[in-house]
C-alpha cells in the first residue's frame, strides 16, 4: 500500500502531510488551529464563513478568516446557496492584501446538516442538488481564475477550490456520486467526504465503504490528480490508520477527535511511520490549552474567551486523574488566573500518579 503518511497536492499547493484539521463550527478558530498546527496538523480549515455575510461587510467574518499564529498554509471554508454570492465572496477573499487573510485553498461547504444553513440552499443541500453544486463550484473556480488573471493571486496557478460533501440527504437519497461528478466537472481540486447523510447529522456511524467507492471513482476519472479526503469517526490515531488502509483515501480529517488533544496529529504520524506512538503527558495537553486561551483572549477578550474555553478545557481534562472533580471547577472559571490557579493542582496530579490530592 505504500506509505500511509505522505505529501498531498491540492492543485499546485503542496502540503507536507495528509493529516488535517476539519472545519468545525464554533471550534476551529485561529486559536485552536494554532495549537493543532504545533501539535502536528499538516493543514487546517477555518470555521465556515457565510458568503452572504462576507459580501455584506460583516466584521465577524474577518476574525474567522484570519490565519492562525504559525500557520504556514490553511483553507478558508465558505458556505452559500447561490453562484453569484459565492463568486463574489471568493473574489473578496482573494482581494485581501494581508498575508494573514489570504488562504492557500478555498473550500466550499457542501455538507453542513444544520437547518439554518440548509434552508438557505447551502451546506448539505449541495450534495442533494448536484446541479446547484456544479453552478456554485463553477462560480468559485471562475472567480479564483479571474483574480489570478487580473491580480496574480495564487502564484503560478489560481487558488484551488475544493469541496466537502456528505453521502446524501437521507437513506433514500444517496447522492454522493452525482455530487462528486458535478464537483469534478466544475473544476474542484479536491473532494472531502463525510460518510453520513444530512438526516444522520453526527449520529450513527460514518460509512467508510462509500468513501472507498468515492476514492475509486475520482481516481478513475482524474488519474489520481484530484485527492479525496475522508471525514467522520476519526477519533484516534488507530481510526486514522484504519481509514487510510480501508479506503485508500489521500488524507484524513480530524474533527471531534482533535478536541482536547491537538497532539493527535503527531501521534497519528508516529503510528503511521513507526507502528507505535506516545500520548503526551496531561501537563503538556493543559499547557496547549493555556496557549489556546491566550490566543483566544487576544481575539475576543478575556471574559468571552474564558467562557468559550470551559467546554474546551473539559475536553483537555479527559483522562487526567481527578478529572471529574476538575471539570466541576472548570465550568465556573471566569478568568485566565482562575484557570492558572486550577491547573497548578492538575500539574501535581499529572506528575505524581500516586498522589491522593484532588482539586
Amino acid at each position: 500500500m505504500g506509505n500511509l503518511f505522505h505529501e498531498v497536492s491540492i492543485g499546485s499547493v503542496k502540503i507536507p502531510g495528509n493529516l488535517f484539521l476539519a472545519p468545525v463550527a464554533g471550534y476551529s478558530d485561529r486559536a485552536f488551529r494554532s495549537v493543532c498546527y504545533r501539535g502536528g496538523a499538516n493543514f487546517a480549515y477555518t470555521e465556515m464563513v457565510s458568503a452572504e455575510a462576507l459580501t455584506r461587510g460583516s466584521d465577524k467574518t474577518r476574525l474567522i478568516m484570519l490565519r492562525a499564529p504559525g500557520e504556514k498554509q490553511y483553507a478558508i471554508q465558505l458556505f452559500g446557496g447561490t453562484p453569484e454570492v459565492i463568486g463574489k465572496a471568493v473574489e473578496m477573499v482573494l482581494s485581501q492584501k494581508s498575508h494573514d487573510l489570504l488562504p492557500e485553498v478555498i473550500d466550499i461547504n457542501g455538507g453542513c446538516p444544520v437547518p439554518k444553513i440548509t434552508k438557505t440552499g447551502a451546506g448539505s443541500v449541495l450534495t442533494k442538488e448536484p446541479e446547484r453544486l456544479f453552478r456554485i463550484v463553477s462560480a468559485a473556480v471562475k472567480a479564483s481564475k479571474t483574480m489570478w488573471d487580473n491580480c496574480g493571486v495564487g502564484g503560478n496557478d489560481p487558488v484551488p477550490i475544493t469541496i466537502k460533501i456528505r453521502s446524501g440527504w437521507d437513506a433514500q437519497t444517496i447522492t454522493w456520486k452525482e455530487a462528486a461528478e458535478a464537483a469534478l466537472a466544475a473544476g474542484a481540486a479536491a473532494i472531502t467526504l463525510h460518510g453520513r447523510t444530512r438526516a444522520q447529522g453526527y449520529e450513527g456511524k460514518a460509512d467508510w465503504e462509500i468513501l472507498k467507492d468515492l476514492v475509486m471513482l475520482v481516481k478513475g476519472k482524474t488519474a489520481g490528480k484530484v485527492p479525496v479526503f475522508g471525514s467522520g469517526d476519526v477519533f484516534s490515531p488507530e481510526d486514522a490508520k484504519k481509514m487510510l488502509e480501508q479506503t485508500a483515501c489521500d488524507g484524513v480529517m480530524f474533527a471531534r477527535g482533535a478536541m482536547g488533544n491537538p497532539f493527535v496529529f503527531s501521534e497519528t504520524r508516529q503510528l503511521l511511520e513507526t507502528g507505535v506512538y506516545e500520548e503526551p503527558d496531561p501537563v503538556i495537553r493543559i499547557a496547549a490549552g493555556m496557549e489556546e486561551l491566550s490566543c483566544l483572549i487576544q481575539d475576543v477578550g478575556e471574559e468571552s474567551a474564558c467562557k468559550q474555553m470551559r467546554k474546551r478545557f473539559c475536553a483537555y481534562s479527559k483522562g487526567i486523574p481527578g478529572g471529574a472533580e476538575l471539570r466541576a471547577f472548570i465550568v465556573n472559571a471566569c478568568s485566565k488566573d482562575d484557570y492558572s490557579t486550577l491547573f497548578q493542582k492538575v500539574g501535581l496530579l499529572a506528575l505524581d500518579k500516586d498522589t491522593k490530592e484532588t482539586v
